[in-house]
């Protein structure tokens, strides 16, 4: 009978190496079977002393982060941290004066973006308040909508506005009613309709003789939008200046060399910004700020100095006074005491010009005449720029 052969255990020694040679191979084969899967967690490295005395307990698992969950907390974190820098530069805005001067704006959709940008501008003025009473879906040519000219009259009249800011027209591409016909868009009707609509809005501040500005059209993205804007703002420009108001043309701000619709541009401070938004129509914080930009020195200059409550007024009570406790009388000063450029401390005085020499007078300088009136003073006789001619005396008989 023939017995089967008997199987032999393994030595210990020879167990001892196939672990040894296992725990070393293992490492490399996790690291390389998470390279080629692109596995998201790894296993950490098992010692000799782990398989002897551990078993085979699982190891520890490490997660390690995604890729784009990186990303997107380096994005956090640099938003975060610009916001954070912007807020900095944030001028907190004064209180205004219950005398404020109100700049009331009217019109569209763009009208609503130019009150936003005015009120960034005006917003550390004391003096100057906006109140914006726009309405984007308006215009001149859908009065059912809303009528301008009426409107217009009721605003005026509850914010009593020192000043009229006007922009209108990107909603006024479409047929018109006019005496109960349609008319199409830029036709000879339609045209000779608009005026007049222009027209009447222009004349209700006029005669209440309130300044007003028109602000025009900036380009657009459309290039057929961007030419009809081109011609309404030919319209606003001759009915505004006909009436004694303030055109203010800001084509070139949103524009290139060319006149195109551009999205990006520079800012009020010179950098490169958006200016626009993605439809080609809306405008940015930027973008609506340099908008105001064109306004700003037509609406401080038509409100006059009392919207600039920090400046200075001089009256009799504010000039300076003389030895008496008397302010001094108004002369033209024609000259002045001769200075020593050898002797520049004048009698024991420190100063270049002493005090004491100066004529207690307040007026016009030969400097001031030349430079502000352009006029100049005659010269003494004798003197080398005298140039006067005089008859010469008949000889004594």
């Amino acid at each position: 009978m023939i017995r089967p052969l008997d199987r032999k255990r393994p030595s210990a020694s020879l167990l001892l190496a196939l672990l040894v040679t296992f725990a070393i191979a293992l490492p490399t084969m996790v690291v390389f079977g998470a390279e080629q899967a692109n596995a998201q967690e790894v296993r950490e490295r098992r010692s000799i002393i782990d398989l002897l005395f551990r078993g085979g307990r699982p190891s520890k698992q490490i997660k390690r982060p995604r890729a784009t969950q990186q990303k997107k907390r380096r994005k956090a974190k640099a938003a975060t941290a610009r916001n954070d820098s912007s807020m900095v530069n944030i001028e907190t805005a004064v209180q205004k004066l219950p005398d404020a001067k109100t700049v009331l704006v009217i019109g569209d959709f763009m009208a609503s973006a130019l009150a936003d940008g005015l009120t960034m501008a005006v917003e550390n003025d004391a003096g100057i308040v906006v109140a914006k009473g726009t309405d984007g879906s308006s215009g001149l040519v859908r009065t059912d909508h809303l009528d301008w000219p009426s409107t217009l009259q009721t605003r005026i009249g509850e914010l009593k506005p020192a000043l009229i800011v006007i922009m209108l027209g990107a909603n006024d591409r479409q047929q018109m009613t006019v005496a109960g016909t349609k008319e199409k868009f830029r036709s000879d009707a339609w045209n000779t309709e608009y005026e007049k609509r222009v027209a009447a809005l222009i004349a209700i501040a006029a005669d209440r003789k309130l300044p007003f500005i028109w602000t025009g059209l900036p380009a657009f993205q459309s290039p057929s939008l961007s030419a009809d804007a081109a011609t309404f703002n030919s319209f606003y420009r001759g009915k505004v200046e006909m009436a004694g108001g303030t055109f203010v043309d800001i084509w070139d701000g949103f524009a290139d060399e060319n006149g195109k619709f551009i999205a990006s541009g520079s800012d009020i401070n010179g950098q490169p910004v958006r200016l626009r938004g993605s439809d080609g129509l809306s405008l940015t914080k930027a973008g609506k700020r340099k908008m105001a930009f064109y306004l700003e020195k037509d609406l401080r200059r038509l409100l006059g100095a009392d919207a600039l409550p920090g400046l200075a007024r001089l009256d009799s009570t504010a000039l300076p006074l003389d030895d008496t406790g008397k302010p001094p009388a108004i002369a033209n000063i024609t000259s002045l005491p001769p200075i020593s450029l050898s002797d520049p401390e004048l009698d024991g005085s420190s100063a270049l010009l002493d005090s004491n020499l100066l004529p207690k007078t307040m007026g016009l300088t030969p400097r001031d005449l030349l430079i502000v009136k352009g006029e100049t003073v005659e010269a003494p006789e004798g003197r080398v720029d005298d140039y006067s001619w005089k008859a010469a005396a008949k000889p004594a008989n």
